[in-house]
């Protein structure tokens, strides 16, 4: 408030002085004084040693009183000037009351220091502003020449937009900028309540700076920072420190130190690594997070990692969709989802989770990695899904050029389903499996693995066996069903049944061979010892064919008519389950009697 007058009261001597000095000196400082308040004035003349003038009352005809530049008394019970005392201030008492064009002040008194336009308020000091705004306080000491009010002891600024309460605020009235720096709290229009140790509040633009300690709270959250931005209009807190905000109803709790955020409406957009915790434990941390927490939803940008600490579950990706009300996430770009708790972890472009349904996906460059067992199974196709059957058995399915490897099991198909609960690996649709020098394809293979290694495999439909033995030389069989059986890594036995068809080597005494044999039947088996020797061939009931010596057999005796040896498809390492060659494309696109896809026996 700025205090400007002509002059208060040139000089009011202790001695006799003329009524027409004192009305002079009373005109130049308040324009006009009523004749009962000068009356009152020479009054106290007699016998006095210091001059009261009660009922200070001015008259101003002429003078604009809402002049914004200049300060006007209005009301004073009692004026007291002693220049033995002080010549720099004056004393108001009682309903002391000024204006400043639309600002009003009142206090029981005053001290007015002429010379700089300001003054020292006591008691019960009330400053209104047209209206808008109310300050109270014990005591505001006015600095004219600055324009700056520092209010102290129980102050409270109430306006449309908040109410501050604290102990020590100074005012810049020409900027209209308030500022605590003792501890404060401010509570807006829709019930948000901040403290903190200091605070800048901007009367025209309505925001608040907060710092140290600053501590925000409403119906909905809760929020701890050090450094804060308050917009009192959008209630969009402005985050610029590491802040913690907690959800009142269900306990989600963010970490950030960089974004917005709604009070009100409970949505933000938080940078810098951010995370979102709930209450049961799942996580999502991003560069940058997007939050709705009214609609339980979220996104999140930038090595984005979403983690279920319950189901031991997390979802990555460059972009994550979050929509918590309906359990689901959805993820773009270098995905990862690994189940731990299942021992599975899906990586691709796209990715999906739907914790309701326990289902997971990923798609584009897709890749498995099963790891429950002793070696890790990759896993290669157009899309990886995983499911919960039966609320816990989990089986992975990949669709499309499916490409898979093991240290001791190699293959290929159209589709496959892993059952990691019986570790049973279904293939479906052009499979093939390699195992060492063997090869078994068929329209289905079915492999059981046991303590990481493989205890059996069956081929219900169709399918063939092939054993590289060298150079152009392969056992080879044929049947309607076939099921092996291993052990330690051997083929043990093998019993196929239905249009059998047998072309192989018998190896001599020697070691060596001389001679291939074509047999056909309905049924065979063949039992193994270790190191894959040959102990016994039974095929039943009725057996044709031929032996030919090998000097004597033409290449077309070499083959039977399925033959097909699919080695230059097989994958030799991890990293090859990600390249499906042309070969194997064109391999596929042949035509087949019989498609499935996803049925899990």
């Amino acid at each position: 408030m700025h205090i400007s007058t002509n002059s208060m009261l040139q000089r009011v001597k202790n001695s006799v002085f003329s009524a027409r000095v004192l009305l002079l000196l009373m005109c130049v400082s308040f324009a006009a004084i009523s004749h009962h308040a000068y009356s009152q004035a020479v009054a106290a003349r007699n016998g006095a040693t210091t001059p009261h003038l009660r009922r200070i009352t001015p008259i101003i005809p002429d003078a604009n009183r809402f002049d914004p530049g200049k300060v006007f008394l209005e009301n004073a019970d009692v004026l007291v000037a002693d220049e033995h005392r002080s010549t720099e201030y004056r004393v108001l008492r009682g309903n002391v009351r000024f204006r400043r064009g639309d600002m009003t002040l009142r206090c029981d008194s005053a001290y007015f220091y002429e010379a700089s336009s300001s003054l020292d308020a006591f008691g019960h000091v009330v400053m209104n502003q047209a209206d808008t705004m109310t300050v109270y306080c014990d005591r505001m000491h006015y600095f004219g020449d600055v324009e700056v009010a520092k209010l102290r002891r129980n102050v409270r600024v109430v306006n449309s937009s908040m109410t501050v309460t604290t102990d020590s605020l100074d005012y810049d009235m020409f900027n209209n900028v308030a500022r605590y720096f003792s501890g404060g709290t401010v509570v807006d229009k829709s019930g948000t309540r901040i403290t903190s140790n200091v605070a800048r509040y901007e009367h025209d633009t309505k925001k608040v700076q907060f710092t140290s300690k600053v501590h925000m709270k409403n119906d909905k959250m809760e929020l701890f920072t050090d450094i804060l931005d308050y917009d009192m209009r959008t209630h969009i807190a402005t985050i610029e420190d590491e802040t913690k905000i907690v959800s009142l109803a269900d306990g989600h709790t963010i970490y950030t130190s960089n974004g917005w955020y709604n009070m009100s409406s409970e949505e933000g957009t938080l940078y810098d690594r951010s995370t979102i915790k709930a209450k049961d434990g799942q996580t999502i941390v991003g560069d940058v997070v997007y939050y709705d927490r009214k609609n339980d939803k979220g996104q999140a940008q930038g090595n984005v990692v979403l983690t279920d600490e319950k189901a031991q579950r997390t979802l990555k990706g460059d972009v994550v969709d979050y929509d918590r009300k309906n359990g689901i996430g959805k993820a773009r770009g270098n995905v990862v989802i690994t189940d731990e708790k299942n021992k599975v972890i899906l990586q691709g472009e796209v990715g999906y989770h739907n914790e309701k349904t326990k289902e997971s996906y990923v798609t584009e460059n897709a890749l498995a990695r099963e790891f429950s067992q002793k070696d890790t199974v990759y896993i290669h196709a157009d899309t990886l899904r995983t499911i919960t059957v039966d609320n816990e058995k989990r089986i992975l399915i990949a669709n499309k050029y499916v490409r898979f490897y093991r240290k001791d099991l190699q293959g290929v198909c159209d589709s496959a389903a892993v059952s990691e609960q019986d570790s049973i690996l279904n293939l479906y649709r052009h499979a093939v499996v390699w195992s060492e020098g063997r090869q078994i394809s068929g329209e289905e293979i079915n492999v059981h693995v046991k303590d990481s290694v493989v205890d059996w495999a069956t081929l219900p439909k169709p399918g063939m066996l092939i054993e590289h033995l060298g150079e152009e030389y392969y056992n080879q069989l044929s049947g309607r069903m076939m099921k092996a059986s291993f052990e330690n890594q051997e083929l043990r036995q093998l019993d196929v049944s239905g249009d059998v068809e047998a072309l192989f080597y018998p190896m001599e005494n020697d070691s060596t061979y001389n001679k291939l044999v074509n047999a056909n039947s309905a049924y065979l088996t063949i039992n193994m010892k270790p190191k894959q020797e040959v102990e016994k061939i039974k095929m039943w009931p009725d057996v044709t064919g031929k032996v030919i010596p090998l000097f004597l057999a033409k290449r077309s005796d070499l083959r039977l008519e399925k033959f097909r040896w699919f080695d230059s498809i097989r994958p030799k390492e991890p990293g090859d389950v990600m390249v499906v060659s042309d070969e194997m494309r064109q391999i596929f696109g042949e035509a087949v009697s019989t498609r499935r896809t996803t049925v899990v026996r």
